[in-house]
């Protein structure tokens, strides 16, 4: 029966180490959190500047709805494009440097939609091989042909793309690796675009608000231009405290997008009030510099108190601080301990990395104190 079945798969992904396990949270966003009754630490959080429950951005929010409502009521192209959702486009695109910008309800479907409408049959995509879930999938639901290159390998994305006889080239790469905390060569990636012809699709999920002059993101970092064959994803629910993500770049190709990307096109335009919301997030953002020098302070105060532990810090530059464990059921002790502490570290375990790589996944916040990041380092040198 098809119902013991997965009964089966699943009772094996619990023996393997591998079944996940959903938490409901009786607080709102932030570094203290309540589940099933007992306090804790997060650590899991990707609110990366605390504004998730800023009040400025609660009262924007809540001014919002008394104004435009709660739901836009149809798809952008129907009618369900209020003037919250322009002026938002508008701010991010004049934030962001480029021309026009375009609004998603996700970044995982504003990645689905930007691939496929920009090659098909007949094209190829060159993708980091740690690329996040939504751009694996995104490549697969173009039909184009997949050429995965080694992460961050500059030469090998060199070979793959001289050797390709595609009609159209498309180097598709995370800007921050979710899993990992590093950096994607950005400057690099764009010399080729433009050497070969190529679109570049950056997904800064995990820079944007965080990286670069006035958290302006990973591409204002590298001090990268807007280059017109660039295509830069950013998403609203991490580091801009909301929900949503949008999609920034060249006139024409924006153009192009909101006729083709089906996820834009077929889905009902996200609430006004939270259009309202992160017009105040992308002002709190932008004169942000002390959250963000805050953040820095934190991540150096972990990684000096994990130094000369038997723990691996992954070189990470940014708030996601991976402590590689390795063992599936070893991170689950690990990460059960921390927990009994009062510490909340999510376990990351495969397929969401590869196996012999599972690892506790650290995000700090700039809403952490420095007693709280202390409290983490000393339980952590205690279990190691």
């Amino acid at each position: 029966m098809i119902w013991e079945e997965l009964q089966s798969e699943v009772d094996a992904l619990r023996a393997a180490g591998l079944k996940r396990e959903r938490r409901t949270l009786d607080f709102p966003c932030g570094p203290q959190a309540r589940v099933d009754g007992r306090p804790l630490i997060s650590f899991c959080s990707n609110d990366y500047l605390g504004l998730a429950n800023d009040p400025a951005l609660i009262d924007a929010a809540s001014a919002g709805a008394r104004t435009w409502g709660v739901g836009s009521g149809a798809s952008h192209l129907v009618s369900g494009h209020l003037r919250p959702h322009a002026a938002l486009e508008q701010k991010l695109a004049d934030f962001t440097g480029f021309a026009r910008a375009l609004l998603f309800s996700t970044g995982y479907m504003a990645n689905l939609g930007i691939v496929p409408a920009l090659v098909g049959r007949k094209d190829a995509v060159f993708a980091d091989r740690l690329n996040h879930a939504s751009l694996i999938d995104a490549v697969q639901l173009s039909r184009a042909d997949s050429q995965r290159y080694p992460h961050g390998d500059l030469a090998a994305l060199e070979r793959l793309l001289a050797a390709s006889p595609a009609r159209r080239k498309l180097i598709l790469s995370d800007a921050v690796f979710s899993m990992d905390g590093d950096l994607a060569p950005l400057p690099g990636l764009l010399e080729l675009a433009e050497r070969f012809d190529a679109w570049l699709v950056i997904d800064d999920a995990h820079g944007f608000g965080v990286l670069g002059a006035q958290g302006r993101g990973s591409i204002a970092h590298f001090q990268l231009p807007a280059a017109r064959r660039l295509l830069y994803m950013g998403t609203l629910g991490k580091a801009a405290g909301a929900a949503g993500a949008f999609v920034a770049g060249d006139t024409t190709v924006i153009d192009w997008l909101e006729q083709r990307a089906r996820t834009y096109i077929f889905t009902t335009a996200a609430s006004p009030a939270i259009a309202c919301a992160l017009l105040a997030s992308v002002e709190l953002i932008a004169s942000g510099d002390a959250r963000r020098r805050r953040l820095w302070q934190l991540i150096a105060q972990l990684r000096d108190g994990l130094a000369g532990t038997r723990w691996r810090l992954l070189p990470s530059p940014t708030a996601i601080q991976p402590v590689l464990i390795g063992d599936n059921h070893e991170t689950l002790r690990v990460a059960g301990a921390l927990y009994e502490r009062g510490l909340w570290v999510p376990a990351i375990r495969p397929p969401t990395v590869a196996a012999g790589t599972a690892r506790l996944r650290v995000s700090l916040t700039a809403s952490h104190s420095d007693e709280q990041v202390a409290l983490l380092v000393d339980a952590l040198r205690e279990l190691a």
